[in-house]
């Protein structure tokens, strides 16, 4: 094998590369972290909503005042206020996903260098390292031990040898080794661009939330059409004129349209993104927002969320005087081309020279084997990794391994191996019990073969720093009812010490991930006793998150190693720290730009104030709907005028629904989330819409029929008793009650109190309540209907309360 510490290739010259940039042979592949401003428009302007509302508007400027036209504004300020908070959105990921993109090493006239992705262009040979994600095709130019995961690609879980003259293939990354490729398809031609593009796109879609607000559209469209046909027929028997019915079809069909609840929606996601990208969050999927508040097992790797990612050398301990271990640990260092956090450490630390030794072969870390091995000219093969698993159990340096990891200290072993043993890694045996060696040399068998196990030569003790913020963080999420569960491939032994150190619940007892059962719900019931989990491997990682996943839990998954990347695709969200390694960003759908772990709690929060402010902001406009479609099927049945002109829904919904839904879609909200959207939001707006138009439709019947008031009385008798309704919903929606959510109610029904006493104000929306009698008729119903609905609801929570306790 060549010496890994070899020069590499020249690579393109610079007026190669600008020849293929002129020909077009550029890796051109759009960065799409949020949609374009062309999409943004469209999406926001060109809905059915606003279709079915601008045609309306259009005929109430036809046959009616243009103060029964207010509505039409919904358009502008729907699609005004949706393009504004998208586009804010869209420049914080823009931006963010510039920081966290990581870049490309290539090799050019000469000397290395990094790109963008998009620099890389048709020829380039490209570096490759432990982490990084493989950005375009090629064919394999050289190969230092190079292990490739095509797993995202393939579906087969392991790594697979890559040596010259091999594909490789956009989409899979480095597990282990390094190595160089030449670039052979770029752009819209390498294998995965395509998959990269979508699932890397800016989206609404994928998610429960959106998924039940859709079927709620769904049901409300199929609603409105029968119910309209009857609603203008209807208003064509009962009314005067011509224009008069298709004001009062109008007034009936707008009230309908939940107009709001998607904008809201949108709005509450984007402003999510915004808040989450102060905090240096790049969230990288939309729907992550709404995993976010439903996460109640988050699985963190100990490096790198409870500790640093650096460690200190902190001692070396000889296990054999005969062995230079220091010289070979100091060798392995300087040889090392691509050292992870690990062997800087020792590099780092260690006061020994680099003794010069000439390096023959390597055999990378692998967090399979736990362990990476060098051969060198003249001075043996030697392996260095985890105490626990080099050594065996009997021997003395195992125990005094143990020791030190119970205390938090992180202890790997430096061996020495038989010589030519590197040259098949996975049939070495290096737990095997070393027998007596002979002075410098592995012991002979009976028929003269050499034994292939290890010789131990030293301990080497890393100090581990933890993170500051590391106990704050943990009990908050034990506050929040989120269980931690700490994974990693180290000794659980010395990981179990870190967890207890920050007062982790369930840590007393680490577990050795090598003892778990294979089959899923053995392995569940292990992970919901305990918290720490070592020794874990990569398959591991991916089988416990399934584990839990079948316990009904949703799985939150932290990472920033090659090794998490399996974990983190099938978890319901997967988080990466900026630092990571590329391929750990590549699939994560949110990236902690800072690498501080005390961001996930803001991060769980964000999820939580969006998914919960939703489902109060559709409780408002479902409400609206239901009531709607009760007053125009009531109205079409007995045929009488519709009670309302549509300046008076008009301002109903701005008081009771648009203002008060701005305001709760943005408010803080800690409550975690549950299952059953749907059926929750049902639960709530039926009854309060049946309240609302049922009694709306009485107060107005009785004076309508029983008293020779004119249509302008009636009309305003009910709009009395629909405000003073709707502002109830709002009130109990708002719930539980603070100063700010009780001022908002009060606010908007002052709001209304000023309409009604300001001459020009009541007149321009046609407010006339000049039959105290009927007014008061209709405001006595309207209470005993708040009062009834009230006591439905309190009755449906205490009925349903298990069941949602269960979700």
């Amino acid at each position: 094998m060549t010496d890994v510490r070899q020069r590499p290739a020249h690579g393109l010259t610079a007026a190669q590369v600008r020849e293929r940039v002129a020909a077009g042979q550029a890796n051109d592949v759009p960065r799409r972290s949020s949609r374009s401003v062309t999409e943004i428009v469209r999406a926001n302007v060109f809905t059915r909503f606003n279709a079915l509302i601008g045609t309306l508007f259009v005929l109430v400027l036809i046959f009616g005042q243009w103060q029964d036209g207010l509505f039409g504004g919904i358009i502008i300020a729907n699609s005004a206020i949706g393009v504004i908070q998208e586009l804010r959105a869209k420049r914080t990921l823009d931006r963010l996903a510039v920081v966290g993109e990581t870049p490309v090493r290539v090799v050019r006239d000469g000397e290395p260098a990094e790109l963008e992705q998009q620099e890389v262009v048709l020829g380039d040979l490209i570096m490759l390292g432990g982490g990084d994600k493989i950005v375009v095709d090629g064919t394999v130019a050289g190969s230092q031990g190079l292990e490739v995961d095509e797993s995202l690609l393939t579906g087969e879980a392991d790594a697979v040898r890559k040596v010259p003259g091999d594909e490789v293939k956009s989409g899979s990354f480095v597990v282990a080794g390094g190595g160089t490729f030449t670039a052979e398809k770029v752009g819209r031609e390498a294998y995965a661009a395509r998959l990269v593009e979508e699932a890397s796109r800016f989206s609404l879609s994928h998610s429960e939330l959106m998924a039940g607000i859709n079927t709620f559209l769904k049901y409300v469209t199929w609603l409105i059409i029968p119910t309209t046909i009857l609603l203008f027929i209807s208003q064509f028997r009962s009314t005067d004129g011509f224009s008069d019915a298709i004001v009062g079809a109008v007034a009936g069909v707008v009230t309908m349209i939940p107009e709001g609840l998607v904008l809201m929606t949108s709005i509450a996601f984007a402003v999510g993104v915004v808040r989450l990208g102060r905090r240096q969050c790049l969230v990288q999927e939309l729907p992550a927002i709404e995993g976010l508040a439903r996460v109640d097992v988050l699985c963190v790797d100990k490096t790198g969320t409870l500790t640093e990612p650096g460690m200190d050398l902190d001692e070396i301990t000889v296990l054999d005087e005969e062995l230079p271990a220091r010289q070979a640990l100091a060798a392995m260092a300087a040889g090392d081309p691509d050292p992870n956090a690990t062997m800087r450490a020792v590099k780092e630390g260690l006061d020994e020279p680099d003794p010069g030794w000439k390096v023959t072969e390597t055999i990378p870390f692998s967090s399979a084997r736990k362990w990476s091995g060098v051969a060198f000219d003249g001075h043996g093969s030697w392996v260095f990794g985890a105490a626990d698993v080099l050594l065996g159990p009997d021997d003395p340096g195992r125990r005094r391994a143990e020791e030190l990891g119970s205390t938090g200290l992180r202890v790997l072993a430096l061996a020495r191996v038989p010589d030519d043993s590197l040259a098949a890694p996975d049939r070495l045996d290096v737990t095997a019990k070393v027998r007596k060696a002979a002075p410098g040399g592995f012991e002979a068998g009976p028929d003269g073969e050499v034994a292939e196990t290890v010789r131990p030569a030293a301990l080497i003790v890393l100090r581990q720093r933890i993170r500051a913020e590391a106990p704050k963080t943990l009990e908050y999420f034990a506050e929040q009812g989120v269980a931690v569960k700490v994974i990693s491939g180290d000794n659980p032994v010395s990981v179990g010490a870190i967890a207890r150190s920050l007062n982790l619940p369930k840590a007393e007892h680490p577990v050795d991930a090598r003892t778990l059962p294979a089959d899923t719900e053995a392995m569940a019931q292990v992970l919901e006793d305990n918290s720490v989990f070592g020794r874990v491997d990569p398959q591991q990682k991916r089988a416990m998150v399934k584990a839990l996943q079948s316990r009904g839990h949703t799985v939150a998954m932290t990472g920033d190693g090659v090794n998490d990347v399996l974990a983190l695709k099938d978890a319901d969200l997967g988080i990466s720290m900026g630092s990571g390694s590329g391929a750990t960003r590549a699939v994560a759908q949110i990236v902690l730009l800072d690498n501080s772990f005390a961001t996930l709690p803001y991060v769980v929060g964000e999820g939580r104030r969006v998914l919960g402010n939703i489902e109060r902001v559709a409780n408002l406009f479902l409400t609206k709907t239901v009531y709607s479609i009760i007053l125009a099927v009531l109205v079409g049945l007995v045929h009488v005028r519709f009670p309302f002109l549509p300046r008076h829904l008009t301002m109903i919904s701005s008081l009771t629904i648009g203002i008060p839904a701005f305001f709760l879609a943005l408010a803080p909200n800690l409550e975690r989330a549950r299952s059953g959207f749907v059926p929750r939001v049902l639960r709530f707006a039926v009854p309060a819409g049946l309240a609302c138009g049922l009694a709306t439709f009485a107060g107005y019947y009785l004076a309508a029929e029983y008293t020779r008031s004119p249509f302008s009385a009636n009309s305003s008798t009910a709009t009395l008793a629909l405000f003073f309704l709707a502002l109830w919903v709002l009130a109990l929606i708002a719930r539980p009650w603070n100063w700010w959510r009780l001022g908002l109610v009060i606010a908007m029904g002052s709001a209304f109190l000023i309409v009604l006493a300001v001459p020009w104000l009541r007149d321009f929306f046609a407010l006339r309540p000049d039959n105290v009698r009927n007014d008061l008729t209709a405001l006595a119903i309207a209470a005993g209907a708040a009062v009834l609905l009230t006591l439905t609801l309190r009755w449906d929570k205490w009925t349903t309360k298990p069941r949602d306790s269960s979700d």
